[in-house]
């Protein structure tokens, strides 16, 4: 029995199994281990590279929570060994299944995490018995441990968007890797400051603010100016899909002040609104209604100057995208549709950033994406305190690689 749950632990020497201890009415695992008589271990920590083996000094009883075998719950007990070294400093030498956390083993940390990134925190420390705040605690040692390790030597193109943290005002600014598509930085709140912050961070990754040669992100006024002072070499690209959203904002706007008056408009927000290719069926028919020559409505007018402006990402080169968008300009501020018009002005106030995009052909589409994960596990969660969100959104969307920390994780 010890030589096959000392298989199954992985053991080996200088370490053995002594005995093991099942309760059947507390339905509780308890292995006992010990190490050879006359063994040596290394000082693994940084200040002592000699490599030199010392004999334990004394121990000291220790025990840890390990995989259910079934449905019991499993504990290793062991004398962990203390050392003195050559120059009197004495040091603990954890066993080789020692976790990270204080009172877990290294498989067990790696189980609970991969279970964190399936299900809420509350549901993992109810099936596990282990504190949601011992779960957060493990969790945020493995993002930070994680994160230290990555290098940002090569990154040149970023995404940048905020996301609701909380009902309310409540928000953090992601910083997405557009090319190895994983969120990078978090940072707190939505003002230029995120920018600054983000500059920090790609200091301590290896890498330098004037390498990022290009930025997606909205029309944010403070992500603008946050990234013309930290990032003085990046180009803007504004998100394709923030600009039609806001075109979008305006057809909707035309169709609401139009069915106050003409009740065919009653009911057909969607018809107008959705592409044309996502449309149902009922829509579809609705949306041809509309668009009868004979009745000349303002709403699909509007749509029209939508479609046509959705279009122009179809060009073939970066001149005719900018002829095409000033032939699009001037229909759209001749419309007389106000709302048409206020949002063709913001697009020219930002006509560099939106003409950017035919040579950096990048958006905010991944974004949108992680974001959409992001969300779905804060609403099955019932929501996070922002501290727990963001590590959250690391452990999500970071594609860290655990797998440094504790060789037991799954590779992301």
């Amino acid at each position: 029995m010890e030589e096959l749950f000392q298989n199954a632990l992985g053991i080996s020497y200088p370490w053995y199994i002594e005995s093991i201890e099942f309760n059947t009415e507390q339905s509780r695992l308890d292995i006992f281990l010990n190490f050879q008589r006359g063994a040596t271990f290394k000082d693994n920590s940084e200040d002592d590279p000699s490599g030199k083996e010392y004999p334990a000094y004394d121990t000291f009883q220790k025990e840890w929570r390990h995989m259910n075998f079934f449905q019991h719950e499993c504990y290793l007990h062991a004398r962990v060994p203390r050392i003195e070294r050559d120059d009197g400093k004495f040091r603990l030498i954890p066993p080789p299944w020692s976790g990270k956390l204080k009172g877990l083993t290294l498989l067990f940390e790696a189980f609970l995490i991969q279970m964190c990134r399936s299900m809420p925190v509350n549901h993992v420390s109810k099936l596990t018995g282990v504190s949601n705040y011992r779960l957060w605690t493990l969790l945020e040692l493995y993002v930070n441990a994680a994160r230290f390790d990555e290098d940002y030597s090569e990154l040149h193109a970023i995404g940048m968007d905020e996301t609701s943290a909380a009902r309310g005002h409540d928000y953090i600014t992601l910083f997405v890797d557009l090319e190895e598509k994983k969120t990078i930085f978090v940072a707190d709140g939505k003002g230029s400051e995120t920018v600054s912050e983000f500059a920090d961070d790609l200091q301590e990754h290896n890498g330098k603010p004037e390498q990022i040669k290009q930025v997606s992100c909205d029309m944010s006024p403070a992500f603008i100016k946050g990234v013309r002072e930290k990032l003085t070499e990046a180009e803007i690209t504004f998100d394709k899909f923030h600009i039609i959203k806001i075109i979008n904002g305006a057809v909707d706007r035309v169709r609401r002040e139009e069915a106050k008056t003409n009740p065919l408009l009653t009911g057909a927000r969607y018809a107008l609104l959705k592409n044309e290719n996502n449309l149902t069926a009922k829509q579809k028919t609705i949306r041809e209604r509309l668009c009868l020559p004979g009745l000349n409505l303002k709403s699909v007018r509007a749509l029209q100057i939508r479609e046509t402006f959705q279009q122009l990402y179809t060009t073939a080169s970066c001149e005719e995208f900018e002829a095409r968008l000033k032939r699009w300009y001037f229909w759209a501020t001749h419309s007389k549709l106000e709302p048409i018009i206020k949002a063709a002005k913001i697009i020219k106030r930002h006509w560099d950033g939106v003409l950017n995009w035919k040579n950096s052909q990048i958006n905010n589409g991944l974004l949108e994406g992680l974001n959409s994960v992001i969300q779905a596990a804060k609403r099955k969660a019932r929501g996070y305190k922002k501290p727990h969100f963001k590590i959250m959104v690391y452990l999500l969307t970071g594609k860290l690689d655990f797998t440094k920390v504790n060789k037991a994780c799954l590779p992301t």
